[in-house]
């Protein structure tokens, strides 16, 4: 094949290490998501493997399989789904699956899932992986599954022809720790549609601009905990809304739920999707995101897009991603926290020109189609 028909020709692509799409597990099954879908309109044959397990928010939320989605081919493989094994099982099988399969690329997502990597690469497929974030030191994890992940950053490391991260941060970390250069290639976010309050002022009785909105999996690193525990005592008849599922973690939100008990305005949605999470980010006074750790957060280009006044800790990954277009506090100070919770509350004013300025910037700065055409130069490469 010449170097001209190679540029333009279709590719043949599987990717694994999601949990499956279409849905909203988590940040990872989004990208996986926006890429994939652009892809194939372009062209491109796309496999994606998923997972066969059931939602990680509870099998109330599982959907249909589907063999084909948006001009997408979707395989599921086997997973045994008990925590820490459900990404170890799915994405050997994946990986098995791959290797054997026709496939120009095979792009592995997340750092788990790479210790799978060099299988492909014996085969001679070309081998991307994304890092969202480093998952090792996610709390959640346990000694094995820990290792495991760590197992996978170095596969990565070895064997990828190209690793792909979404901050500097973690590029500065592969540098740093391993010698490895990185592409940074962040995510991007799409422009939505502003709905009015109609199913959560029915289901929850929240109207707009009188609530303050954490929306993500509940996990220790989100710094949840640090957010109850910092409204609880603030002076506002303003609500906290906290949706989202539990992420293998169900012992954990069963805490928050404890902690917030005695508050009333304190409310619990969990899982939401489609027009519900639409209406929760429309009609928020405060988007909050207080974590300890991130790799890119989807959500907080969401909440964004949507208009969205974000008061978020000032890790790089959040703090890099406003830049001086959100309230930014120090990780982990439930002090400052409240404080900037306080005064945000009695500034409407403030809160207004944070609102009036999100939009505009966030859409401006992060673009899915730039990342789609970033990431088909490195497959080609």
């Amino acid at each position: 094949m010449d170097k001209r028909k190679k540029k333009t020709s279709p590719l043949r692509i599987a990717v694994l290490g999601h949990k499956t799409i279409p849905s909203r597990q988590g940040g990872v099954e989004i990208v996986v998501e926006e890429l994939t879908v652009r892809m194939a309109k372009m062209g491109h044959k796309i496999t994606v493997y998923n997972r066969s397990g059931h939602h990680v928010s509870g099998k109330e939320f599982d959907e249909k399989r589907l063999k084909e989605y948006k001009g997408i081919r979707m395989k599921y493989v086997p997973t045994i789904d008990k925590k820490g094994l459900a990404a170890m099982s799915a994405s050997f099988f994946a990986a098995v699956a791959a290797a054997f399969g026709r496939y120009d690329v095979v792009h592995f997502h997340a750092e788990g899932p790479c210790a799978m990597l060099w299988l492909p690469k014996l085969f001679g497929k070309r081998c991307i992986a994304t890092v969202h974030g480093l998952d090792h030191q996610r709390a959640k994890w346990g000694k094995l599954a820990s290792t495991y992940i760590m197992l996978g950053e170095k596969c990565a490391v070895r064997f990828a022809d190209e690793i792909i991260v979404l901050s500097e941060g973690v590029q500065n970390y592969f540098k740093e720790t391993y010698g490895r250069d990185t592409k940074f290639i962040p995510n991007g976010v799409n422009r939505p549609v502003i709905r009015e309050p109609e199913l959560i002022r029915e289901k929850f009785g929240l109207e707009k601009d009188d609530y303050i909105l954490f929306l993500g999996r509940l996990v220790p690193e989100k710094g949840i905990a640090y957010l109850i525990e910092a409204f609880k005592k603030v002076n506002t008849d303003k609500k906290l809304v906290i949706a989202g599922g539990s992420s293998d973690t169900d012992e954990f939100a069963g805490q928050l739920k404890e902690m917030a008990k005695g508050d009333d305005r304190i409310l619990f949605t969990g899982f939401v999707q489609g027009q519900m999470l639409d209406e929760l980010y429309s009609n928020a006074y405060i988007y909050s995101l207080p974590s300890d750790l991130e790799g890119m957060p989807l959500s907080l280009l969401e909440a964004m897009s949507y208009g969205n006044c974000c008061l978020v800790s000032d890790i790089d990954e959040c703090a890099s991603v406003v830049e001086d277009k959100a309230i930014v506090f120090k990780k982990s100070n439930v002090a400052d926290l409240q404080s900037k919770l306080q005064e945000a509350c009695d500034d409407a004013e403030q809160v207004r020109k944070y609102k009036d300025a999100a939009a505009d910037y966030i859409c401006g700065k992060y673009n899915w189609d730039d990342v789609v055409k970033r990431t088909l130069q490195l497959y080609r490469r």
